[in-house]
């Protein structure tokens, strides 16, 4: 008998922002717990966030990411809501004060997408081609290496930008990939953008369950959604986002790996002992890409959290902290 069988819970409410995405997310997680707890009720309630309003102004320049949830905490603060899915990367590095994330799920394909009517990749593109993206980290590591292309905001819900694209406004666009497989419109993607070419956003491509830290009662009814090697990877990206101040206004990103490694413990009998290893790949940069520090670390699963703070230390130790002075007041 699986271990959620003494759990009953009666009514579960998911807090979603109420974007195509969203409503996909929070419906995965609402059909997981549906088969957990066959008699629960679960439901979901759709908000429409500060960030989902404001689309005119680069989300650096108008608060950051947290705009997201920040509608969607009060819900779980006013008690209308139990839990609130999270896509991991709109989650801001230090959760606010009262709440906790207890569940991270399994990670869809973490990269960047590159998405065009009429190219395949960056590499096609004609000098002065306009690139949309949202996100700085995407344009340092795009104008690190291809300095000729145009930079642009862009902004909305995954279908609002692909219209735009559509209607000619954009050569090309730059998007998580987890979102258009997860809408199933994978067939737009032209080419993924690989880790090497673009360090993808702390923790892209999995989703985070985030509840009132008083409310002790959910973390063991919603523990089964969570997935073990994604957790340690998404702890370790955002250790390393935490300690450099990392926010939707510093270009930087992470991305890490989970490798089963085995060894031979001589003292226990010769016995092979499994265990886990993160690879943790980071940068920080200046907008423009002109400066650009990068560096990869390995650790043990289990120190996921130190593994990130020492990747950020190595940056600061090579002049992260003269990049990140020069990027206050840069919208």
């Amino acid at each position: 008998m699986n271990n959620t069988a003494k759990l009953n819970p009666q009514k579960l409410v998911i807090a979603s922002r109420e974007s195509a995405l969203a409503m996909w997310q929070a419906k995965h997680v609402q059909a997981r717990l549906q088969a957990l707890y066959p008699n629960c009720d679960v439901q979901i309630l759709g908000m429409t966030t500060t960030g989902d309003q404001i689309l005119d102004k680069p989300l650096a320049s108008i608060g950051g990411k947290g705009l997201f949830i920040k509608e969607l905490e009060n819900a779980l603060l006013d008690g209308s809501a139990d839990l609130a899915v999270h896509s991991m990367k709109d989650v801001p590095m230090n959760m606010p004060e009262g709440f906790t994330l207890v569940a991270t799920s399994e990670r869809e394909n973490p990269h960047d997408a590159f998405v065009s009517n009429d190219y395949k990749s960056l590499v096609d593109l004609p000098q002065g081609s306009i690139v949309g993206t949202s996100s700085l980290r995407r344009q340092s590591q795009i104008q690190a290496r291809f300095p000729h292309l145009k930079i642009e905001s862009l902004r909305g819900n995954v279908q609002t930008r692909l219209r735009k694209l559509d209607e000619d406004q954009y050569a090309a666009i730059i998007l998580a990939a987890a979102g258009l497989i997860r809408l199933e419109l994978g067939d737009r993607i032209s080419s993924f953008i690989s880790a090497e070419d673009s360090i993808p956003a702390v923790g892209q491509g999995a989703l985070g369950i985030e509840i009132k830290e008083d409310r002790t009662g959910l973390i063991e009814i919603l523990a089964p959604l969570n997935h073990t090697d994604t957790e340690n990877c998404v702890t370790a990206e955002r250790a390393f986002s935490r300690a450099l101040a990392g926010s939707c206004t510093v270009p930087l990103g992470a991305h890490a790996t989970i490798e089963n490694t085995s060894s031979k413990d001589n003292a226990i009998q010769h016995e092979v002992i499994k265990g886990k290893t993160i690879n943790i790949t980071g940068f920080v940069a200046s907008v423009d890409g002109k400066q650009m520090l990068r560096e990869t670390m390995s650790g043990n699963a289990k120190d996921a959290d130190l593994l990130g703070k020492a990747l950020a230390g190595k940056l600061v130790n090579k002049g992260a902290k003269k990049i990140l002075d020069a990027l206050d007041g840069v919208e």
